[in-house]
């Protein structure tokens, strides 16, 4: 039992290192993606960040990552007591990793400038890089992500998906009247795009969709992780073991990009001798996936 206690007690501390890596590195790739690319050229890159950009422009006193946290500490109450601690504590110190590294590596990373069109599809594929390795860890940037989750907890017919496109276009209008450009929203449209596709090539590859087959000997507890951890259907199939005979039943879920990461960490969490097959899912029409995954 000690022995055994131990070994979780390592596993744990190796996650939490692996975790801060992971953010540290997404930090300092978001940290290229604004301070290389999208400030210097008045690129909003949508949500918070978006917003924290252009609060800078204005007040150019107030530095962009100081208040990209201090705009989520609203959410962050919210998504306490609406969302649970887990999710809170990692979306905070991933959140606050990004913040500070963007402050810290201003004065380092040099800014591009020669080409718009090139610079809003860097700050794409660097913005994608930098969140795919947070979600990649079972956390968020915080902003638009705990507001498309506290809208989808209260409203869930309303997408996650159509809750991130309102909020990132309602940040890109904003970002035109500020800079007072046309082309700065146009250039931001490509950005947020780009780094949408970034984020699925890197946790997906390039499939739109995955589709998750569990075998699990704790179906129950399985499902209701699912269910009430990542807020996703489960359907259970029965099934007969081919070598045993033994009478078995199979989970079948489909996920969106960033929560693979999560959904293995469930079924590693609920039981780590779980038999899961990850396959490729083309098209995934339905509940909690229209406009979500094409």
């Amino acid at each position: 039992m000690a022995d055994k206690k131990i070994k979780i007690t390592k596993q744990r501390v190796g996650d939490i290192l692996l975790d801060g890596l992971f953010y540290i590195i997404g930090g300092a790739a978001y940290s290229i993606s604004v301070n290389m690319f999208s400030t210097p050229n008045h690129i909003s890159l949508g949500g918070l960040t978006g917003i924290s950009t252009l609060i800078n422009y204005v007040f150019p006193q107030l530095p962009v990552g100081v208040m990209l946290f201090v705009l989520n500490i609203p959410l962050y109450f919210l998504a306490f007591k609406f969302l649970g601690v887990k999710f809170l504590a990692k979306t905070v110190v991933a959140t606050a990793s990004v913040s500070v590294l963007i402050d810290l590596l201003k004065d380092y990373v040099p800014e591009y400038t020669n080409n718009p069109l090139l610079a809003a599809i860097f700050c794409g594929v660097t913005c994608g890089i930098a969140l795919s390795l947070v979600f990649l860890r079972g956390a968020t940037t915080g902003g638009t992500d705990i507001i498309a989750k506290l809208v989808h907890k209260f409203k869930p017919n309303f997408s996650l998906g159509k809750v991130l496109l309102i909020c990132d276009a309602v940040v890109i209008a904003i970002s035109g009247l500020v800079y007072r450009n046309l082309e700065s929203m146009l250039y931001a449209s490509i950005t947020i795009f780009v780094a949408s596709k970034t984020v699925d090539f890197v946790i997906y590859g390039s499939a739109g969709g995955k589709l998750l087959l569990i075998v699990t000997s704790k179906v129950d507890e399985m499902t209701e992780a699912i269910t009430q951890r990542l807020e996703r259907g489960a359907t259970i199939l029965p099934a007969k073991g081919g070598y045993t005979g033994e009478d078995k039943n199979i989970i079948l879920c489909a996920v969106r990009s960033h929560e693979i990461a999560s959904i293995n960490k469930i079924v590693k969490d609920v039981d780590p001798n779980a038999f899961t097959i990850i396959t490729n899912a083309s098209e995934i029409v339905g509940e909690g996936f229209q406009s979500e995954i094409s």
